[in-house]
């Protein structure tokens, strides 16, 4: 007996030591991490255990006090992202006045912009009690929970109506020193009725509700944002709002002062506590690589497991990125002890997760090649087996970058209507937001219609019903429209098609008057959503239809105004500034330098007639069309078509929002640039060409073309 029980006991001792083991090390963590933590807590307000922590900043707190339990005193919060990140890290230290506004997100628009200029400090230190009435659907994050590098980058959804300059009102009122400050009181802003009656205090738990839904916390505002649906990007939000706050503060607007608290204690080969990397600023909104980890125990021990793609169930995955590549990565609880994930060699920490099914998300860009290693920073969790690879791999050559194409082809249009009666025709458009080739080696994140820059090609006849349905992406980031040139009706039917991201609006509108005609998005910035790819073009044909011609072309100018220079690689972001400026970076024929050229050249025979429907997007410069090599013998000017074409005509002006079509017979073989001509454009990016292959001419045109002519 007793050697059968030595024999059982020796087969089971290496799994009861592993559990003695694993166990030992969650007790020496959690006694290590409290002694840690203690002075830390004793500097706070109160002392909260984690789960309170998330309590305090119910939305009811009033804005500049500070919970049961303090002495008076008004604490100062971190003053940099690190150390708020540290504080969220911890998820032990009770908000302060100062970190709790240090969240605060920027607005777009009416809404949150009313915040008015930082009033004086509230100096009487008063603690006030933490509301009883606290949900979850009203609490904010805690102090520190925001990261400012991150929330610069979702603040970049609302530069476009708002400036963080003084006094500079744009569509939306500056948010300058907007912490603390009261609604409806930015001087020389015409705020809407609701939003002067609404009477807040932008505090950030104010700030925290309206973000997630402008239009339910101030009915009737002018914000067309639908609101930011995540925790933590209005927490990120709010924390940038914060910090130019606090800049704005230290400029002369009072804000609230605080004693400094101590600084975190440092633990070993940990990078500084900051939940994204130094350069987060630079990072764009479309991830090159992205990765899901889960924590959890595996192997008898304490790891990281991969969650879909290539690393699925994985234990402790290779992560891979090429070097200047954005990494995101998202980190999931997945047993309810505390967690987080470092990438030292790239200065780069998250958050701590707490609680089973929590996340947090990061990302960042991989700035050194290299064979890194990833791990849990929480004491005795890297020891415990959560450590992994992270390979950076040196830059790709520009050549070896794929880049999405949003450019239509020029052919891409249906076939004419031809003799028919009246009909309902249904119309289906998809705004989606796409980050897309703009250049060689240069990508831009375009706003189309159907994925496309111009949007489809509508083809109807006088007297069609047009059933119109409008479909907002789930993806997409802005409420988007339609309004058609060719509708009469308020705003060419954009009053009744502002969608909502995931959304879906109809409408109908009778075509009464033909011709060509631009359709756009007209949703506030209208002229951002046109210069990011919203335009198209819709022909309403006359009763009989047109004259047939060998080949039909659709083809828009537009603009874009990118943060970075004309010809620079990289991820360029929309500029509000040199739109509002019209300084364009670049000048393009249907979406991006090359489309006619390189991508999608017209393509057409000697004897062919061909038939160019132009339009301009816009949205600020009219076009000079000119087909170099050829004259247009017929011009519908302005697009019309209720009265005789033009004939004999060289170059033909369209503004913004206009339209022509051009016809013109082939008799000679080459290439035809088509240019706008005020010719500087064409230095930006602006030029087409159709090639027409066939007979030589000698009648018509009797010389050689020269090499490097490109005729």
């Amino acid at each position: 007996m007793w050697d059968s029980a030595a024999e059982t006991l020796r087969r089971w001792s290496i799994l009861l030591i592993g559990l003695v083991l694993i166990v030992g090390g969650f007790w020496l963590g959690q006694v290590l991490y409290a002694d840690r933590a203690k002075p830390q807590n004793q500097t706070t307000s109160a002392e909260k255990s984690p789960a309170d922590t998330s309590h305090q900043m119910a939305h009811n707190t009033p804005s500049g006090q500070s919970a049961p339990g303090t002495k008076g005193e008004l604490k100062r919060g971190p003053s940099s992202p690190s150390a708020a990140a540290e504080q969220s890290a911890s998820q032990e230290k009770a908000a302060t006045p100062e970190t709790e506004q240090s969240k605060q997100p920027q607005v777009a628009h009416d809404h949150m912009a009313q915040m008015a200029p930082a009033p004086a400090t509230t100096t009487s230190g008063q603690a006030a009690p933490v509301s009883k009435s606290w949900t979850a659907a009203t609490a904010v994050p805690a102090a520190g929970g925001g990261d400012a590098a991150a929330g610069r980058l979702v603040f970049r959804k609302c530069q476009a109506c708002h400036s963080l300059d003084a006094g500079k009102n744009m569509l939306g009122p500056s948010l300058a020193g907007v912490v603390g400050r009261k609604s409806g009181s930015e001087p020389g802003y015409n705020y809407s009725p609701a939003m002067k009656q609404s009477n807040f205090t932008w505090d950030r738990p104010t700030l925290d509700r309206y973000l997630d839904d402008p239009q339910k916390v101030v009915p009737g505002n002018k914000m067309p944002f639908p609101g930011l649906k995540t925790d933590h990007d209005r927490a990120d939000v709010i924390a940038y709002l914060a910090s130019a706050s606090a800049g704005q503060g230290a400029a002369g607007t009072p804000i609230d002062q605080a004693q400094p608290g101590p600084a975190p204690s440092p633990t070993d080969a940990t990078p500084p506590n900051r939940p994204q990397s130094a350069t987060g600023a630079d990072i764009g909104y479309v991830a090159d690589a992205r990765y899901t980890l889960r924590s959890g125990i595996a192997e008898g021990r304490m790891v990281y497991i991969g969650v879909g793609g290539a690393i699925e169930g994985k234990v402790n995955p290779v992560l891979t990125a090429s070097e200047g590549q954005v990494v995101q990565l998202t980190l999931i609880n997945g047993e309810g002890a505390e967690h987080d994930i470092v990438f030292p060699d790239q200065d780069t920490k998250s958050p701590r997760v707490t609680g089973k099914g929590a996340s947090t998300t990061i990302a960042f860009r991989a700035n050194k090649s290299g064979d890194f290693i990833y791990y849990c920073s929480v004491p005795g969790h890297r020891l415990a087996g959560m450590e992994g690879q992270f390979i950076v791999t040196p830059r790709p050559s520009p050549q070896t970058v794929v880049e999405a194409d949003v450019s239509r082809e020029p052919g891409d249009l249906p076939p004419p209507i031809g003799k028919r009666d009246p009909q309902t025709v249904r119309v289906d458009l998809l705004s989606v937001e796409v980050e897309g080739r703009l250049a060689e080696g240069t990508t831009f994140g375009y706003w189309t219609f159907n994925g496309k820059v111009p949007g489809p090609f509508i083809r109807v006849r006088v007297g069609d019903t047009i059933d119109i349905h409008l479909k907002n992406s789930a993806d997409s980031a802005m409420i988007h429209s339609v309004d058609f040139h060719a509708a009469t009706g308020p705003g060419g039917g954009a009053a009744a098609l502002q969608v909502d991201p995931g959304g879906e609006k109809s409408m109908t509108w009778k075509a009464l008057v033909p011709g060509l005609f631009v359709y756009h998005c007209a949703t506030p910035m209208v002229a951002e959503h046109i210069a990011n790819g919203m335009y198209g073009l819709i022909l309403v044909e006359p009763e009989g239809g047109l004259p047939p011609v060998d080949h039909e072309f659709y083809v828009m100018q537009g603009e874009i105004y990118s943060d970075i220079a004309f010809g620079q690689h990289g991820t360029a972001e929309f500029s509000v500034d040199k739109l509002l400026n019209e300084r364009p970076e670049y000048f393009v024929f249907n979406g991006s330098v090359g489309a006619l050229t390189k991508l999608h050249p017209l393509e057409a025979k000697v004897g062919n007639t061909v038939r160019i429907f132009f339009g301009v997007g816009g949205p600020n410069y009219t076009s000079s069309f000119h087909v170099i090599g050829e004259i247009f013998d017929k011009v519908y000017n302005l697009g019309g078509m209720t009265t005789a074409p033009l004939e004999g005509i060289q170059t033909v002006s369209v503004s913004p929002g206009g339209a022509v079509i051009t016809e013109f017979k082939l008799v000679v073989p080459g290439n035809y640039t088509l240019v706008d001509h005020a010719l500087a454009r064409m230095e930006r990016g602006l030029l087409g060409v159709l090639h027409v292959e066939g007979p030589k001419n000698p009648d018509i045109y009797n010389g050689e073309v020269m090499p490097g002519m490109g005729h």
